[in-house]
C-alpha cells in the first residue's frame, strides 16, 4: 500500500514539473506572435498558436480577438466573424476590446447581409458595454473614448437595421450616432437613406430622415426632397418653408411652380400673399417648360382677380357688349331695310335715339377697353420685369 502511494505521488510530481514548461512554451509563442511587426506574419503565428496551444489557454480569447480586429493581408469577413464570435463566446476580455470585437463582427454581418438580427444585437451590446464602462470609477477621464464607442455602436446598429429594412429604427440610431460623434458623413448616409425612401414613395420615413439631415447639410438636394416629402404628406406650411430655402439656393421651375401652387389658395384669406404667389408662378412660367402655360394662366388669374377695378371693367364690358349687341340687332331688325323718307317722325326720332345709344355704348366700350389695356399693360410690365430678373430673352 505504501509503495502504491509513493508511486502516485511520484507521478503527480512528474506531471507538476511538466506543466510550467508547457505553459512557458505557449506563453513564449504567444508573445512572439503578438510582438511581430509584420501584420501578415503576426496573423499566421496567432493562427498557429491557437491551433497548437489555444484550446483552454487563458490567452485564447485575446488571440481570437486580435485576429478579429487586426487588419492583415488576406483577411476575409468570414475570418473576422469566426474569430470574433469565438472571442465573444470565451468572454473575459476587457471592455474596450469587447466593444471592438462586437463592432467588427456586427459590421461584417451587415456587409454580408447575413444574420442582421445578430448584427443589430451585437451593436446594441457595444452601446451597453461602453455606457457601463463609462460609469466606472476607474474610467474617470476616459469619457470621450467611451462616447466614441457608443456612437460607433449606434452607427453599426443603424447600418444593420437599414439593411434589414427597419427604417424608423435606423433613422433614430443614425441620429443618436451623429449627436455623439458629430461626423458629417453619418448625416450624408442618412440623407442617402432619405432619398431611397422618397424614391420608394415612403414619404413619412423620408421626411423623418431629412428632418435630421437638412439642418446640418443645408444642401439643395436634401432640402428639396425634404420639401417634396412634406408636400406629399399634405404638410403644406412646412413644405413651403423648405421649398423657399431650396429656391433661394437654386432657382428651378419645378420649385417655383410648387411654391406658387401652395401660396395661391392662401390668397383668398390673405390677399397680401398675392404678390408672392404671382411672382413665383411667373418665374415658373419661364423656368419650367412642363408647367409654363398653367403657371402663366394661374398668375394672370390671380393678378386680375385681385384687382377689383379690372374685374368691374370686365363685367361692364360684358354687360355693355351684350347691350350693344341687342341694340344693334334691334336697330337692324326695325330699320335696317327701310329708307329714312319712309319713316314717320316718331320712327325717325326712335331711330336716331337708338343710333345715339349705340354710339354712346361704343364710346363706353372703347373707354373701358382702353382702361383694361392699361391694367393689362401693368401685368405685361410685371412679365417683362420677371424676364429681366431671370435673364430670359
Amino acid at each position: 500500500m505504501k509503495r502504491t502511494v509513493v508511486t502516485i505521488i511520484s507521478l503527480l510530481l512528474v506531471l507538476a514539473v511538466g506543466l510550467p514548461a508547457q505553459d512557458t512554451a505557449a506563453n513564449d509563442a504567444y508573445i512572439k506572435a503578438m510582438t511581430n511587426n509584420d501584420m501578415g506574419q503576426r496573423a499566421q503565428l496567432l493562427k498557429d498558436w491557437l491551433s497548437k496551444y489555444g484550446s483552454g489557454h487563458e490567452y485564447e480569447n485575446f488571440a481570437s480577438a486580435t485576429l478579429c480586429t487586426m487588419q492583415y493581408p488576406g483577411k476575409t469577413p468570414e475570418d473576422a466573424i469566426k474569430y470574433g464570435e469565438k472571442a465573444i463566446a470565451l468572454g473575459g476580455l476587457d471592455d474596450s476590446t469587447t466593444c471592438q470585437v462586437l463592432l467588427n463582427v456586427s459590421m461584417m454581418y451587415t456587409h454580408k447581409g447575413q444574420n442582421l438580427g445578430k448584427a443589430k444585437s451585437y451593436a446594441g451590446q457595444i452601446v451597453q458595454t461602453a455606457k457601463t464602462a463609462m460609469g466606472k470609477e476607474s474610467e474617470k477621464g476616459n469619457e470621450k473614448i467611451w462616447n466614441q464607442l457608443i456612437g460607433a455602436g449606434y452607427f453599426a446598429q443603424a447600418q444593420a437595421m437599414e439593411k434589414n429594412n427597419e427604417i424608423k429604427g435606423a433613422v433614430s440610431a443614425y441620429a443618436s450616432s451623429y449627436n455623439i460623434l458629430k461626423n458629417k458623413q453619418i448625416v450624408t448616409t442618412l440623407a442617402k437613406l432619405g432619398k431611397s425612401l422618397y424614391d420608394a414613395k415612403a414619404y413619412a420615413d423620408a421626411a423623418a430622415a431629412f428632418k435630421i439631415a437638412v439642418p446640418i447639410l443645408k444642401d439643395f438636394g436634401s432640402t428639396t426632397l425634404y420639401a417634396k416629402s412634406l408636400h406629399r404628406q399634405g404638410k403644406k406650411s412646412e413644405a413651403l418653408k423648405y421649398y423657399k430655402q431650396s429656391y433661394s439656393a437654386k432657382k428651378t421651375g419645378e420649385i417655383a411652380y410648387n411654391i406658387g401652387l401652395l401660396l395661391a389658395p392662401q390668397v383668398k384669406s390673405n390677399p397680401s400673399m398675392a404678390g408672392d404667389a404671382i411672382q413665383y408662378l411667373l418665374d415658373a412660367s419661364f423656368l419650367s417648360p412642363a408647367n409654363s402655360k398653367k403657371a402663366m394662366q394661374l398668375a394672370e388669374g390671380l393678378y386680375f382677380n385681385q384687382n377689383p377695378q379690372y374685374n368691374e371693367k370686365v363685367k361692364s364690358l360684358q354687360a355693355k357688349g351684350a347691350e350693344l349687341e341687342k341694340a344693334t340687332n334691334d336697330f337692324n331688325d326695325k330699320y335696317g331695310e327701310k329708307e329714312e323718307e319712309d319713316l314717320s317722325d316718331s320712327e325717325k326720332k326712335e331711330m336716331n335715339d337708338t343710333l345715339a345709344r349705340i354710339e354712346k355704348l361704343q364710346e363706353d366700350i372703347a373707354q373701358l377697353q382702353e382702361e383694361q389695356q392699361a391694367e393689362l399693360g401693368k401685368f405685361n410690365q410685371l412679365i417683362e420685369q420677371t424676364k429681366q430678373k431671370l435673364g430670359v430673352k
